[in-house]
């Protein structure tokens, strides 16, 4: 018996390594030097991207996202992308969860990745929220798990607040927002952010990501990721990239969802990496202010107390992105969050 049980083990390990690695070659085989339009036409995602028109503001727009289907009488899980980031970053967690038997949404949200890209535009939450809805009306989805990373966390506590009988449960994995950032920072319109965003360069962005998400670390599977940046860095579409992007910015700061968390009526899973520092506005707090922005060593626990239904899992000495940095022992905490929802 305790043999099987060593095998099963080891056997479970290399499933692991095998998922976790699974995505890195063609990663890796990425032209850093590439140009990318501004809906990366020429960017191959590990996993087959479709389009969903919708009519939003007065405009036809072009949603994407990759669907992987589930197993019979398994949930499906809903996997929301950070600021920085496209859909295509969580496949290597999408590979795992399809394993699992779950299926699995991922999203570019409009305004990133492969979606439509409008300049005149109000971005919110609450719009991208709805998005999402329509989509999963259209897959015939009903209900879902909500996986939020970074902004993709604002975004799923934004979603989850808006469609309650919709959310199986929601998970958010290295959070911004946990934070009312207004409280602490001077507020910057989108020229500051679009002034910001034009200086941008490969070398900044890889500078910024390596101290920011990775603590001084970096290797090829980080840089694979910053890949689709640098592609529109060097593409036909850089100012246009700019001005959305500027104006994304401003629902973080304008749009906090932290005061509404005490409304959360689904199971709730924070999955905090305690070395992670992000706190956007850092750099203009307001005169006087002495709060630290980003200490999620402390957040977690903080709002756990506001939060009716809802689970802790801190990773010790990992960043902003565990899933990137550390996926197995990500995966095996995903597992025991994923056995707080109710079926």
């Amino acid at each position: 018996m305790f043999g099987f049980q060593k095998v099963a083990t080891v056997l479970s390990l290399l499933f692991l390594f095998n998922i976790a690695t699974a995505q890195v070659p063609q990663q890796l085989q990425k032209n850093t030097t590439a140009s990318y339009d501004a809906v990366l036409s020429q960017y191959d995602y590990s996993h087959e991207v479709k389009f969903f028109e919708l009519q939003s503001q007065g405009k036809t727009l072009q949603l994407a996202y990759s669907f992987l289907p589930r197993q019979e009488n398994k949930p499906v899980v809903t996997l929301l992308h950070g600021k920085n980031f496209i859909a295509d970053y969580w496949a290597t967690t999408a590979s795992f969860l399809q394993k699992l038997g779950y299926g699995v949404l991922m999203v570019d949200q409009i305004g990133f990745g492969k979606s439509s890209k409008p300049t005149d535009y109000q971005y919110s939450f609450a719009v991208l929220a709805s998005h999402t809805k329509r989509l999963l009306d259209s897959l015939d989805i009903e209900s879902t798990i909500v996986l939020g990373h970074s902004m993709g966390g604002m975004l799923a506590s934004r979603f989850a607040l808006m469609y309650p009988n919709s959310t199986k449960q929601l998970i958010l994995l290295n959070p911004i927002g946990l934070e009312n950032y207004l409280e602490y920072v001077e507020y910057k319109d989108t020229d500051f952010f679009y002034k910001n965003e034009l200086k941008k360069t490969a070398e900044t962005v890889k500078n910024y990501q390596r101290n920011f998400y990775y603590d001084g670390q970096w290797n090829q599977r980080y840089a694979a990721l910053t890949d689709f940046m640098v592609g529109q860095l060097n593409g036909p579409d850089k100012a246009l990239i700019a001005w959305v992007n500027a104006k994304t910015y401003d629902m973080i700061f304008t749009q906090p969802v932290v005061t509404e968390f005490e409304l959360l009526s689904m199971p709730v899973s924070l999955i905090i990496g305690t070395r992670d520092r992000t706190g956007p506005g850092r750099n203009w707090q307001k005169q006087g202010n002495h709060y630290e922005l980003g200490r999620y060593d402390q957040l977690g626990k903080k709002v756990l107390s506001i939060i009716p239904n809802g689970r802790l899992y801190e990773m010790q000495g990992l960043g902003h992105l565990p899933h990137i940095e550390d996926f197995m022992g990500f995966s095996k905490i995903l597992t025991k969050a994923l056995s707080q929802t109710s079926l």
